[in-house]
């Protein structure tokens, strides 16, 4: 007798600690379920139930989930984990994006600039021919311009080609002011003979140098962060393997099933998985860190003939001193053209006043101030807040974890199977290479698409370390765009996952940077890792909560003794 009342008092307290008489379990799951929006109720079962039926989220003890609402656990995880990875990037996106569109708009204004330096000088100093020079020099800075953004133009062709349109100005107001009304013939004769005559010396090879050097500079810095665009955009999107989508649904979901919806994952456990699921990705870090150093590297060379801006608000002044160069060997220049083309032909008189256009026909374009060290001071800010970002893809795995995921050490945690005070199994480190002791995810190699956006990230390094010169108006070796999500990503896919665009979805939590990972983090588990384990669990009393919906056949054997016991007393 006395045997079996300290049973039914062992029998009561469990009861209690079960939640017995409590209401059922399963109305939180099924509150959870409808709040984030994961799947209609009607899925879910009326009350606890066997869960032969499911794949991943198995368990001894009866169950609030269905095979169906088991794969929407598994949709609803991965889309989970691929909107973490958005926001997590999107701060670096948005300072990249920034400071493209920033550098587009410096390079704009300094065209202009210049363009209106030039045009006033010219005014000043040559006023009979400025008004018709306004188109060869708007000509010559769109081109400049459509260079530099991205336009594969010959920089030598389209620098002659400004100079032989300036010559027969030059030739008919400044050397021989008396023939400003030769007939069309004769001027495109003159324009013809530039190349023979060379009225400007070297300056044209000269500023074709400057602008190429300088405009290559340029070009490359704007090409190389279109490419770190298009890496964000790739890990982004970014297609989870079989593996992985079944390890994020145990991680994330599966302690639903047995009623535990507000249970975190333990710290060990979620790197094991998140370092499994993102090892590709952790590949891209060292690329990554050359990356940023080599944009350092390229930035601490732009300056002399590769500053871009020196040399812009310098073309007015080259400018000038060809065109002097001209009026001085103006004597000799007659007797070559007059050698080349014979004596002038002079335009009909009638045609004669179409030749004086007013200057309000082809007004100066508003001058915009640019300072002299306006795009030295954009690169250094904007390198100085890239800098923070070095290790992103490196710490990736372990930020997503601490930050948003996993639960604190001290509280007990979700381990996959249980509620525990801690996680035993091994902590695997970063990278593919580590991953093939992970317990909790298998990888079966590297994803192709990574493989293909390290290939860019190699050769952008090597094009901007200067160890790989492009030709100059060329950077065509490397295809940049905005990210592939048509679906051509590795990782397969299945029926039950539902493929189909849930990565793309906006969340506007922001998480912390990467760059600033506490050491506390890194370091520990680099020391666990070494160790193979974290310590074992303290307390195993927890374990029993995950059971709070298993009321065996062998509890129902004890309730009536009990009840016998009671009635009898």
């Amino acid at each position: 007798m006395g045997v079996l009342w300290t049973n039914c008092v062992f029998f009561l307290t469990c009861c209690s600690g079960l939640g017995f008489g409590s209401p059922n379990r399963c109305d939180e799951v099924r509150k959870v379920f409808q709040l984030r929006q994961i799947g209609p109720n009607q899925l879910l079962p009326l009350s606890p139930r066997p869960g032969s039926d499911l794949q991943v989220c198995m368990s001894k003890n009866l169950t609030c989930c269905t095979k169906k609402m088991e794969e929407k656990y598994q949709v609803a995880a991965r889309r989970d984990i691929q909107n973490l990875l958005q926001t997590s990037s999107s701060s670096l996106k948005f300072l990249i994006s920034r400071n493209v569109a920033a550098f587009q708009d410096t390079f704009e204004a300094l065209m202009r600039q210049a363009e209106n330096h030039t045009n006033v000088v010219f005014q000043q100093s040559y006023s009979s021919m400025a008004d018709q020079a306004l188109g060869p020099v708007r000509e010559l800075f769109t081109d400049i311009s459509l260079f530099l953004l991205g336009s594969e133009l010959n920089v030598d062709d389209l620098v002659q080609r400004f100079f032989d349109a300036l010559f027969p100005l030059v030739y008919n107001h400044l050397i021989n002011p008396g023939l400003r009304d030769i007939s069309p013939g004769y001027a495109e004769c003159v324009r013809s003979s530039s190349r023979d005559v060379r009225p400007f010396a070297g300056s044209p090879g000269l500023l074709a140098d400057q602008i190429a050097r300088s405009g290559v500079s340029g070009k490359l810095l704007l090409q190389a962060l279109h490419l770190g665009i298009e890496v964000i955009n790739t890990t982004d999107h970014l297609q989870l393997s079989r593996e992985c989508r079944r390890a994020l649904l145990k991680m994330h979901y599966c302690p639903h099933c047995q009623g535990l919806t507000q249970s975190k994952p333990c710290m060990g456990y979620c790197l094991n998985v998140m370092r499994g699921c993102l090892a590709s990705m952790a590949e891209i870090d060292t690329h990554w860190r050359e990356f940023v150093r080599s944009l350092e590297g390229l930035s601490a060379r732009m300056h002399g003939p590769q500053d871009l801006e020196q040399v812009l608000l310098g073309v007015h002044t080259l400018l000038h001193d060809a065109v002097e160069h001209a009026q001085k060997n103006g004597p000799r220049l007659s007797a070559q053209v007059h050698k080349l083309c014979g004596p002038p032909t002079r335009k009909p008189a009638q045609s004669v006043s179409i030749q004086h256009s007013s200057r309000e026909s082809i007004p100066l374009k508003a001058l915009v101030r640019v300072s002299g060290d306006s795009l030295v001071l954009r690169r250094r800010d904007f390198l100085n807040s890239l800098r923070l970002y070095r290790t992103f893809y490196g710490g990736l795995a372990d930020q997503l974890c601490v930050s948003e995921l996993a639960s604190g050490d001290a509280l007990s945690c979700w381990n996959g199977t249980d509620i525990v005070k801690s996680y035993t199994l091994r902590v695997v480190g970063n990278g593919i290479k580590a991953q093939s002791a992970n317990p909790e995810v298998k990888v079966k190699g590297a994803d192709p698409v990574i493989n293909q956006i390290i290939d860019k990230l190699k050769h952008i390094n090597q094009l901007l370390q200067g160890k790989s010169i492009p030709k100059l108006g060329s950077l065509d070796q490397i295809e940049t765009g905005s990210g592939d999500t048509e679906g051509r990503y590795s990782g397969d896919c299945d029926d039950e996952d539902g493929c189909g665009g849930s990565g793309g979805d906006e969340v506007k939590r922001k998480v912390s940077r990467v760059s600033k990972l506490s050491p506390d983090v890194t370091g520990d588990h680099k020391h666990r890792h070494h160790d193979h384990r974290y310590p074992p669990a303290e307390d195993s009393e927890t374990e029993g909560r995950s059971r709070s919906l298993g009321l065996t056949g062998a509890i129902w054997v004890l309730i009536l003794p009990c009840l016998h016991v009671l009635l009898a007393l």
